[in-house]
């Protein structure tokens, strides 16, 4: 199923962990429809960065989400996140420092640079105003702000 241009169901719901555990990580409607608001922020993300993006992990279940060790809130149980790659365009805290500074126009809610690796690029629910959050998290823990060189 395409849910965008440049982004299908499968990337969106992919797991290398709910495979290798036996948990089925297929959403029901209501995540289905916001996987497709969360693609349709990351065609925004690729028109900024004129580069593929590549989603690492999206919609994650909740028994898939404890089994990675995501926060019970996270954004990904309901559809609203990706973690996301942009190879060609630079480091994970290029792509970060990028997205932060057209905040407005991607419109996210939570822009994570997690352990230098990926991007994690959040929407805020339905009704509520984007918090346009920037924050780091790496092994000196969770924080406000770009950190890295």
């Amino acid at each position: 199923m395409i849910l965008t241009p440049h982004f299908a169901l499968d990337e969106m719901v992919v797991s290398r962990e709910a495979a290798r555990r036996g948990i089925d990580n297929r959403p029901g409607a209501a995540a289905l429809a916001e996987l497709r608001r969360t693609a349709e922020l990351l065609e925004r993300v690729r028109a900024l960065l004129q580069r593929p993006v590549i989603v690492s992990s999206g919609y994650r279940c909740p028994a898939l989400n404890q089994a990675v060790g995501g926060t019970p809130g996270s954004a990904h149980v309901w559809g609203g996140a990706a973690d996301i790659v942009v190879p060609g365009y630079g480091t994970p805290l290029a792509v970060a420092r990028e997205l932060a500074r057209h905040a407005q126009s991607v419109d996210f809610d939570q822009l994570i640079h997690e352990f230098d690796a990926w991007v994690h690029v959040g929407r805020a629910p339905a009704g509520q105003a984007p918090r346009r959050q920037v924050l780091t998290i790496d092994r000196a823990g969770a924080r406000f702000g770009l950190g890295g060189a």
